[in-house]
């Protein structure tokens, strides 16, 4: 060995001058939620729905079927009534859903409250349908050096169409990865004490505000096609739990406490009793007070707002009903964003 190539084996390794740049390892929590159109007209709106229904997680039917259906009939009348209903509950000051509007609030309140007690963490949201996208997400976060990213679902209730779709979307981004981050997905928590002890309060503060008692309180899950049911997804189960122990926590008598499920999408045999059908029973058969609530939503949106808030109140009130009330999601109240940064840090465990 020359002299000449023994200096250049004990020269120190430096960084080539175009090699990418490397931040300080730092562990990333992506927020997913449903989704939300850019706006309420018909081109939006059908962009969205387009990628929503096309989705064999939540219309799992052959493609060769479906596809000509949903793009011909089903988008060219579906998102001029999908814009109006928007458009009742739109946020105008912010030109945005207000589940847009709710996620970023929690987003920068979960932020806050963790980056507080943790000098390593990064906070993003993201959408299974709309914008920001998932894949969005996941790049804010790898770019800010984090190494480690948990996926948390905003769903207290685990469904294939919900959760492991969000999960899938996410796992479609990192395939394309050359350097993919440790991914952690989180858990549902629809049975946890502290969780239902969070609804009943939010319960029994809204009930504070009325001036009458609620003759009936029903719980008002999203539904889902009844096959899916049969096929193993837990769904069903978990609203069912979720709503017996918010029941029992508020000793709520079990005669006046109903489990519904609402909107309902096509032909097919849904998870029942309908929440409509059930509201218009109830109002004719000389209900005039009732409270309702829908757990299976964290924030509230265009099934809450528009949905439960103003179209099943009419359909009650229609029927002979009197006093609705709708009580909302527990959205960026600060008890719920103490309880999701606190499963954010068990999900967490051995990384902080």
């Amino acid at each position: 060995m020359t002299n000449s190539e023994s200096t250049d084996i004990l020269a120190p390794i430096t960084k080539p001058a175009d090699h990418p740049e490397q931040r300080a390892e730092r562990i990333g929590i992506c927020l997913i939620n449903l989704g939300t159109p850019d706006a309420t007209d018909y081109w939006s709106m059908r962009k969205y729905l387009s990628e929503f229904l096309s989705d064999t997680r939540v219309i799992n039917m052959p493609k060769i079927f479906w596809q000509p259906l949903l793009q011909g009939i089903i988008l060219t009348i579906r998102p001029s009534k999908s814009g109006k209903a928007y458009k009742s509950i739109w946020n105008e000051a912010q030109n945005e859903s207000p589940l847009k509007t709710i996620t970023r609030a929690q987003s920068e309140k979960i932020t806050t409250l963790l980056q507080s007690k943790h000098n390593n963490i990064e906070v993003a949201w993201a959408m299974r349908y709309g914008n920001p996208s998932i894949q969005s997400g996941i790049e804010e976060l790898t770019a800010k050096g984090c190494k480690k990213i948990l996926l948390f679902a905003l769903y207290p209730q685990y469904s294939a169409t919900t959760t492991a779709t969000a999960f899938d979307k996410a796992f479609d981004h990192l395939k394309t990865m050359r350097w993919q981050p440790a991914i952690r997905t989180s858990s549902p928590w629809h049975d946890r004490d502290d969780y239902i002890t969070t609804l009943a309060n939010k319960v029994r503060a809204h009930l504070a505000t009325l001036d009458h008692q609620p003759e009936y309180i029903l719980t008002s899950f999203h539904g889902l096609p009844k096959k899916y049911l049969m096929k193993g997804d837990p769904y069903h189960c978990m609203c069912v739990k979720n709503s017996r122990l918010l029941q029992e926590k508020l000793d709520w008598p079990k005669d006046k406490w109903l489990t519904t499920f609402q909107s309902r999408f096509g032909p097919a045999e849904w998870l029942q009793p309908y929440t409509d059908k059930t509201l218009i029973a109830l109002a004719e058969k000389g209900v005039k007070n009732i409270a309702i609530l829908s757990p299976a939503f964290v924030s509230d949106c265009i099934e809450t707002l528009e949905e439960i808030a103003i179209e099943a109140k009419h359909t009650f009130i229609e029927h002979g009903g009197e006093n609705y009330s709708y009580i909302p999601c527990l959205n960026d109240d600060d008890a719920h964003i103490d309880l999701l940064s606190r499963y954010i840090e068990q999900e967490l465990q051995g990384w902080i």
